[in-house]
């Protein structure tokens, strides 16, 4: 199902995705990669408030390319990053959060899984290599946050996008997975594909 989707999404909209959803985002994102992840959530663990709300925005697994002008920033492109480097955080990051949607690209783990299930959220993909496609979409730079500390690829940059996407619901919260559902399709073709093989009487194609 094709969706429109505004940004925050409410647990009970962001539970009624289903992995095959077609999404187009309009609101705030917020881009995080694994120092993000680890310096966000080390400033939770010591009760430190953070600088921005992350449950009102989505959040984009994404290193944007980013130019500064005369009046603010340009983002240039902004692919996916892979989002199996934040697995080990992933779920942590959810409940300490609840960003009702995670964008990004490949996939992610049971942790990942069970935590999209627990706080009523969903995984969708982006298409890699389409940075150009994900940076006209972006409206504007709202803010950056840890710029100094950690770099342009790896700063927190809140984004506000217009009609994001596609995005392709992935992972939903009642534990739907295109990727574990794919592997397991894969698996069962290769093993109807050696038995026909081994069972070929020799000499034949």
């Amino acid at each position: 199902m094709d969706r429109e989707v505004a940004l925050p999404i409410v647990e009970r909209d962001a539970r009624a995705l289903r992995v095959g959803d077609v999404l187009h985002v309009t609101g705030r994102l917020f881009t995080a990669r694994d120092q993000a992840h680890r310096l966000m959530l080390g400033l939770h663990r010591r009760g430190e408030r953070l600088p921005f709300d992350p449950a009102r925005s989505a959040v984009f697994h994404c290193g944007p390319l980013v130019r500064r002008g005369r009046t603010g920033y340009d983002v240039l492109a902004a692919g996916p990053t892979t989002s199996g480097r934040m697995e080990k955080m992933q779920a942590a990051f959810l409940e300490a959060f609840r960003p009702g949607l995670v964008i990004g690209k490949g996939g992610m783990g049971e942790r990942t899984q069970d935590a999209l299930r627990s706080v009523g959220a969903a995984y969708a993909h982006f298409t890699g290599g389409a940075g150009a496609l994900a940076a006209e979409r972006i409206v504007r730079v709202a803010d950056v946050f840890w710029l100094e500390e950690l770099g342009s690829p790896e700063a927190v940059w809140l984004l506000d996008v217009e009609r994001f996407g596609p995005l392709h619901v992935t992972m939903d919260s009642i534990g739907g997975n295109l990727y574990r559902d794919v592997g397991r399709d894969v698996a069962a073709r290769r093993e109807e594909i050696l038995a026909r093989i081994d069972g070929t009487p020799a000499g034949e194609p």
